[in-house]
């Protein structure tokens, strides 16, 4: 299998992660429903720069940039992929970068988040690392 389709892979598993995200960001989720930390996030208010915002603002929005995120990052493994059909050793260097994050990533979830992100966390360090081993290959060639 070449570069560009192990980016494209990695591309498709990104967006679906992002999907899923963002509709598990869709309302006040909690394992447990509503209970007595969602509720107490969503009460206590305080002023950030003259704005008035709860806990539970912060916890959808930074919810929401890793949505947006991970959006971008399906994006950009697209256009890797295409780039990678004339400039593979020029994406290389990218592909790595995305490795190591995915990487950082996978260990974060595991031990902090939850099982359904960390197999997709393990299954798009799987893809990326693929293209990664890929590529040098055909850069060598």
């Amino acid at each position: 299998m070449s570069t560009t389709l192990w980016l494209r892979i990695s591309s498709v598993i990104a967006l679906l992660f992002a999907a899923g995200h963002a509709l598990g960001g869709m309302s006040d989720w909690s394992p447990v429903q509503d209970n007595p930390v969602i509720q107490a996030m969503r009460s206590e208010h305080f002023n950030v720069m003259g704005v008035s915002r709860s806990y539970l603002d912060f916890y959808r929005g930074f919810g929401n940039l890793l949505t947006v995120t991970q959006l971008l990052q399906a994006v950009l493994l697209w256009q890797f992929a295409s780039l990678s059909r004339s400039h593979v050793a020029a994406v290389r260097p990218m592909i790595g970068v995305m490795v190591l994050a995915g990487a950082v990533s996978c260990v974060i979830v595991w031990s902090h988040i939850a099982p359904v992100p960390g197999v997709f966390s393990l299954v798009l360090l799987a893809s990326l690392t693929m293209a990664f081993v890929v590529s040098r290959r055909a850069a060598a060639a």
